[in-house]
């Protein structure tokens, strides 16, 4: 029986660039592992700081779907669900369906936003997430 490859080598090596991706090498982000978890207890993994902000790269870079302009800043969590859900559902590249297509991406950018988000944008983007079950009867 041959031997397994070596885990950490497989990780280490070059993954290959997604057929969705039109990023050249050196747009995608670069992640430097050191070690990896399971390998041992004292062991850590450890990233460079570019991809610390992996969030930002696909806020920059994801081609998941392509969201109206500035939807995000709308006050009517109605026109934002509509906008959304008709994006998710005009969208060939999503991987999964309209509905959590368009969820996912709404509580991506709360969560993103995080303790920057102020209560009352908050509470329009919560808003929007529930008109958003309304509109595909969730």
């Amino acid at each position: 029986m041959p031997a397994a490859p070596d885990r950490a080598a497989v990780l280490a090596g070059p993954r290959p660039q997604s057929h969705r991706s039109d990023r050249t090498a050196e747009e995608r982000p670069t992640c430097e592992r050191v070690s990896i978890p399971w390998l041992g207890s004292d062991e850590r993994m450890s990233m460079s700081h570019s991809n610390e902000q992996w969030s930002a790269d696909v806020t920059r870079y994801s081609d998941a779907m392509d969201l109206q302009e500035h939807i995000f800043e709308a006050d009517d969590p109605e026109k934002i669900a509509k906008s959304l859900k008709k994006s998710a559902e005009e969208s060939e590249r999503r991987k999964s369906s309209p509905f959590r297509s368009a969820m996912s991406m709404l509580s991506f950018y709360i969560n993103r936003a995080g303790r920057h988000l102020s209560s009352s944008k908050r509470e329009t983007l919560e808003a929007a997430k529930g008109e958003l079950r309304k509109q595909f009867g969730h």
